[in-house]
């Protein structure tokens, strides 16, 4: 027995040694860095939001959860479309993403891309909150891509150098930058504009030449910061399209945190991103109209259409969409006129 006591002893210190060579437990072998893209810079509304869920996250876990945010589509080497196929490869644990950017790889984002579809904000929180909500995100998650939360970077409104819009003619043969969207192109077509796609760089020196005339996109999200009152004079608020924004995490790096880690996650999700729409919504509903007056307070002339002159709109780009109500599925858009209209 005593001769055996040493050889228990030699087992015993190699059984040992082979447990250290074990996997650490999952709340040990969480990675030193979560990505989270964004692609916009951090000074907008957009990658603010991004910035705070990313703290919210790191404080509550007490860093086990580190999340760094890459802005102005770092991790897609520039190319917006992107984003979804990187999240879903695993390149990006998170990302705070744009409908419009991942509606050419899933057609029911293109819902948020019909024209003059949604009339005012609480019918979109109604559809986002609702029936059509849940089935986005259902969708998602089918592609393995958690939806966390709904940001927001607003409805996208024109602007221009050359005179007010109030009517489909007053776009005849104006030439207005737009993003790749296929159903923002067929749109600007339909209404008489001739639609240039480029990145936002080109567009300024374009504007500065007068090379292009105006274009579309989100008042505090977009246009305040960038300043666009040094290229252009004219604002319509016309809502012709809005620009929601989705917090979403891949699927197996949600599912790699522990039950108390996912938790901390979805609520600073949740907080983030009803700080982020409120940001971006703030002085554009009434009666604070602050945003507005700070764009006529730097000398543009805002025109905002009446009910009678948007149904021009609307009229116009009928056929833009029938033809996108068919690609994005036709029970979807009309689930969603169903909750818009009982509002």
């Amino acid at each position: 027995m005593k001769r055996g006591l040493p050889c228990l002893l030699i087992a015993l210190a190699v059984s040992l040694s082979l447990v250290a060579l074990l996997p650490a437990p999952a709340k040990a072998a969480y990675k030193g860095e979560y990505k989270l893209s964004v692609v916009v810079g951090p000074k907008f509304p957009w990658g603010e939001g991004a910035t705070k869920f990313a703290d919210l996250v790191r404080e509550r876990t007490k860093g086990r959860i580190n999340i760094k945010v890459y802005t102005s589509s770092a991790l897609m080497a520039g190319k917006q479309t992107n984003e979804f196929l990187i999240l879903k490869q695993g390149v990006a644990d998170f990302a705070f993403a744009s409908t419009i950017n991942w509606s050419s790889t899933i057609n029911e984002l293109n819902l948020f891309n019909l024209p003059f579809f949604f009339p005012d904000y609480r019918t979109l929180d109604a559809v986002k909150g609702g029936s059509v909500g849940k089935k986005i995100a259902a969708l998602l998650q089918e592609k393995g891509v958690l939806f966390l939360g709904w940001g927001e970077n607003g409805f996208r409104e024109i602007t221009n150098s050359k005179h007010a819009i109030h009517t489909p003619a007053d776009l005849e043969g104006l030439k207005i930058r737009v993003v790749g969207t296929p159903a923002f192109i067929d749109t600007m077509k339909a209404l008489g504009a001739n639609p240039v796609n480029m990145n936002w760089g080109e567009a300024q020196v374009a504007f500065q030449q007068g090379v292009v005339d105006g274009q579309e996109n989100p008042v505090v999200g977009v246009l305040i910061p960038v300043q666009i009152w040094q290229f252009h004079k004219y604002i319509t608020l016309w809502h012709y399209v809005i620009d929601p924004l989705m917090l979403t995490v891949n699927e197996e790096v949600f599912r790699s945190f522990t039950p108390e880690d996912q938790k901390i996650v979805r609520e600073a999700a949740a907080e983030a991103t009803k700080w982020q729409v409120e940001t971006v919504r703030k002085g554009l509903i009434p009666p604070d109209l602050s945003a507005l007056e700070f764009l006529k307070g730097k000398g543009m002339e805002v025109t905002t259409l009446s009910p009678k002159e948007r149904k021009l709109f609307i009229d116009k780009t009928r056929g833009v969409y029938e033809e996108w109500k068919g690609k994005i599925g036709k029970d979807l858009v009309d689930e969603a006129e169903k909750i818009i209209g009982s509002r």
